[in-house]
């Protein structure tokens, strides 16, 4: 081909970019090029949000890439507006004979680049996706009987088996000034303020965008690989990646990720010695289940998997909800996931699954009211692994945790924050409080709460629902609806 126009998306990187690389081997010139994609920052802005670090940290991961692609000759070319138009736009102003994007599997990305693709086709022009984001996808993992399935071991046994060397290989991308197109004069990143939003405080979080950050992260990571399966649950220490909001914008590939933890499996002398690998590895697995699951369920996205639930009688409590949404349930560990969430736009994972719990079993609360929480205040909102993860907690969901199940929140401070570190570096009033006393501070006498200056209904709200009872009402709530035919 004369010229192809790479769409940046979700994979905001100049490394092992599977529609970038492809364009350096088909065409003569290459052109690359992001859409702040007006159905998606505006509803921010009509909402009144002005600090949105998702926004930030694409903004910022841009302009490095942007400054990757002039040092090599070309530049990013950045557009604010309706994205199949603006897409449409520049393949007509720069003459392209294809546009070449990575695919994504949301449903607003399938009709998106269906509507791109056809106004791409009826000028003659060819638009061409290829599979990035994950190893596996869509159709690439399916049952014997060619279903996609709804059952995540057997499906993380087939991934398993499936998965070789070529699956894991980088898509190399050589930048030079041979191929890529020189930018027009004047050409630059759309400033964030042009865009409506301001600056926010990635730094202070300790949040660096980019994939030089990324590999960063990365390597930092492999260091600590081996501790994952133990570290992974304790949201006190260093046990994560924190790689998620890199891998859900694409500063990092899945196939590195991926890769780092073969590699530590095949090193392994004894299968124990891989243990975290091998864990790290399943969570990677999870993430690519729910993604296959809703590219063939698109429905789950805002209904129940599993229809029988869409009968459930959630409980209308707004209050309850409100206590939740700020950390005001007087569940230490809910509360401080809570806070983490709402200060930092971050919550453990073992926490995720506390907190949504929580929601839906113990306060009775319908669970798409806590997703769409979660979804405007995670910096690594994933729809895929948001709804299932909300699901799965829901017991709505594909291979979801049993209805029966309810996570009991004083059972699960003492045994992942026993000392309460996490707890008291989000909620200082309970500072004063022993370990032994931190997990269920409405218990103490109230001399002893005086005196570590924590007085519930005070200092600390009391809890504002009795987990026993709760868990009794979930079991009756769940139970009426599987007793229905």
């Amino acid at each position: 081909m004369n010229s192809v126009l790479v769409w940046f998306r979700r994979d905001l990187r100049c490394a092992d970019h599977a529609a970038l690389s492809r364009a350096l081997q088909d065409a003569r010139r290459v052109h690359c090029a992001f859409v702040f994609d007006r159905a998606i920052l505006d509803p921010l802005r009509a909402a009144g949000i002005e600090h949105d670090r998702r926004v930030d940290f694409i903004h910022r991961s841009l302009v490095e890439v942007d400054r990757k692609l002039r040092r090599a000759g070309g530049a990013l070319l950045v557009r604010y507006g309706d994205a199949v138009e603006q897409i449409d736009r520049l393949a007509r102003d720069l003459a392209v004979d294809a546009v070449y994007a990575n695919r994504d599997g949301e449903p607003y990305a399938l009709e998106r680049d269906r509507r791109v693709e056809q106004a791409l086709v009826r000028e003659g022009r060819q638009f061409r996706t290829f599979k990035d984001q994950v190893i596996f996808e869509r159709n690439d993992v399916m049952t014997g009987a060619g279903r996609p399935f709804t059952v995540f071991t057997p499906y993380k046994r087939a991934w398993l088996a499936r998965l070789g060397a070529s699956e894991l290989e980088a898509h190399r991308v050589t930048l030079h000034r041979a191929r890529l197109a020189a930018p027009a004069a004047g050409e630059s990143i759309t400033p964030l303020a042009s865009l409506g939003f301001q600056a926010t405080e990635l730094d202070s979080l300790g949040i660096e965008a980019g994939e030089d950050a990324a590999r960063r992260l990365l390597d930092d990571f492999a260091g600590r690989l081996d501790q994952y399966a133990a570290a992974r649950d304790l949201p006190a220490v260093k046990g994560p990646s924190y790689l998620s909001v890199h891998l859900r914008f694409g500063t990092v590939s899945a196939r590195a990720m991926a890769g780092l933890a073969c590699k530590r499996i095949a090193s392994a002398a004894a299968g124990d010695e891989a243990q975290g690998a091998r864990t790290w590895l399943s969570e990677l697995v999870w993430r690519e289940f729910y993604q296959m699951a809703l590219f063939h369920h698109p429905h789950m996205a805002d209904s129940a998997f599993d229809p029988r639930y869409e009968r459930i009688a959630w409980r209308e409590d707004p209050e309850g909800l409100r206590a939740w949404c700020e950390g005001r349930t007087g569940y230490p560990l809910v509360d401080a996931a809570m806070a983490q969430l709402n200060r930092t736009g971050y919550m453990h994972n073992r926490l995720r699954m506390v907190a949504a719990s929580f929601l839906c079993k113990d306060l009775g609360v319908d669970w798409r009211l806590g997703e769409r929480y979660f979804a405007a205040r995670l910096n690594d909102f994933d729809l895929a692994s948001n709804v299932g993860g909300w699901q799965w907690a829901a017991s709505t969901g594909c291979d979801a945790q049993p209805w029966f199940r309810v996570f009991n929140p004083v059972l699960q401070s003492q045994k992942f924050d026993a000392e309460g570190r996490f707890i008291r570096r989000y909620l200082p009033q309970l500072a004063r409080l022993e370990a032994s006393e931190i997990h269920a501070p409405w218990k103490l006498a109230p001399a002893r709460q005086r005196a570590a200056g924590c007085v519930i209904g005070r200092d600390y709200p009391a809890p504002i629902v009795d987990h026993a009872l709760a868990r009794e009402q979930a079991l009756k709530r769940y139970g009426a609806v599987r007793e229905r035919r």
